[in-house]
């Protein structure tokens, strides 16, 4: 059963019918019109529970279908899509002295990152709808999760990408059939042409920024870790930040689970970009509105100079009681080393950005040492080798000779 009711701008509060082709507020604009999807959280209340989910036998983001917008009839990608695994590694706690830290591994979804959760409901949404392409602009997930639940559902993918995006990135586009364009230009420049392709041919459209329907995919991952975790609510969840749409799927998770009472308290968020792309951070910490930034960060997923979704995002830091943060692009490469080194998880720079800002926090008082924490890595690092390269070093080269290996060896101390 499909419990959704509408949708409500968040700036003016009108409320619209979920028709066809309505992404934004048109009183309010298509930059600050931003649309939510309200849910008939009574009905969800009494026709389902904690319990009745345990039985479930759907171990996917589909376990959750009473908070998505989906008829339960359209079918859906025949990935594998969610429930990530959700570890505690203690080497990795103990290396930021914290007790209880726990990973959640996006980079296990079938692109390989947390955007497969918004792209499966675009393709679901757009089959809904009768359409045949879909669309959108990316730096790097956000296309490959397209495209790839794009060929499971057997639709035309039209992919525009700036210039800069890794080849990993883009060999996984051409891999799935994509119609890649890559903009010589930013983000920003592929957002603005991929929005005026997408009006001149009609597609249906997945940038997450504009359809209100996305988050309600990214939301799946919160509720997976309450799930995870016994249904006890963490005190922080750390995430790395670009458009804005994943921190507020995130907080929109955990409230609809504690508009219906199956959790009894919110965790604070910790948002964190890089200090070479910051609007929102900045915005946040100087309490102001936010301002365009240059894109100079080796985090191409969160690169966002122009972010879609700031208000979202900027909304739940504040009502969560969190905070935000920036982090160098060194402070990342840090933490892809120290991720992998103590947990043997493979984070891209901008999946781990979160934990970067984790690190970047631990021991200064905002998040103590004893509480509960859930840091999202969003995306594998295979996406980014030539960054992993960076982090990890290059491997010791030498000749086929044990002699020159145990030489080797003594002058770097591994002997």
């Amino acid at each position: 059963m499909n419990y959704m009711l509408g949708l409500r701008c968040i700036k003016c509060g009108k409320e619209y019918q979920a028709a066809p082709g309505v992404y934004t507020c048109p009183r309010c604009g298509p930059v600050a019109g931003i649309l939510d999807v309200v849910y008939d959280y009574q009905k969800i209340k009494n026709n389902h529970s904690r319990q009745l989910l345990a039985a479930s036998e759907d171990y996917s983001m589909f376990r959750y279908s009473a908070f998505l917008p989906l008829n339960p009839k359209t079918p859906r990608p025949h990935l594998r899509i969610g429930w990530t695994p959700l570890y505690r590694p203690p080497g990795l706690a103990g290396a930021l002295g914290f007790q209880n830290l726990y990973i959640k591994d996006e980079g296990q979804n079938p692109t390989a990152s947390l955007k497969d959760r918004a792209s499966a409901i675009a393709v679901i949404r757009a089959v809904e709808e009768g359409a045949t392409t879909i669309a959108c602009s990316s730096t790097g997930n956000a296309a490959s999760s397209l495209a790839g639940n794009a060929a499971a559902m057997g639709l035309t993918a039209y992919i525009f990408v700036p210039g800069r995006a890794p080849q990993g990135k883009v060999a996984q586009l051409l891999i799935f059939g994509a119609n890649v364009i890559s903009v010589q230009g930013s983000y920003d420049d592929a957002f603005r042409l991929s929005a005026q392709a997408i009006e001149r041919w009609g597609w249906y459209n997945r940038n997450a920024a504009t359809n209100p329907y996305l988050v309600e995919g990214k939301k799946t991952v919160a509720m997976e870790i309450a799930e995870q975790l016994n249904w006890e609510v963490p005190d922080w969840i750390a995430v790395s930040v670009g458009d804005g749409c994943t921190i507020a799927g995130v907080w929109k998770g955990f409230r609809d689970l504690y508009r219906v009472g199956w959790i009894d308290k919110l965790p604070k968020l910790l948002g964190v970009q890089s200090s070479g792309c910051s609007p929102l951070v900045d915005s946040f910490l100087e309490n102001r509105p936010w301002r365009p930034a240059e894109e100079n960060t080796i985090a191409d997923s969160i690169a966002v100079g122009v972010p879609r979704n700031p208000e979202k995002a900027l909304q739940a830091v504040k009502e969560s009681g969190g905070t935000m943060v920036a982090v160098s692009d060194e402070d990342i490469l840090d933490a892809m080393r120290l991720l992998g080194r103590t947990s043997g998880i493979f984070g891209e720079p901008a999946g781990v950005t979160g934990l970067a800002g984790l690190r970047y926090l631990a021991g200064n008082g905002v998040i103590g040492s004893g509480e509960t924490i859930v840091a999202i890595v969003t995306g594998n690092g295979l996406k980014d080798v030539q960054n992993a390269i960076a982090a990890a070093g290059e491997p010791i080269r030498i000749e086929p000779s044990l002699e020159q290996l145990v030489k080797e060896l003594k002058w770097r101390g591994l002997d």
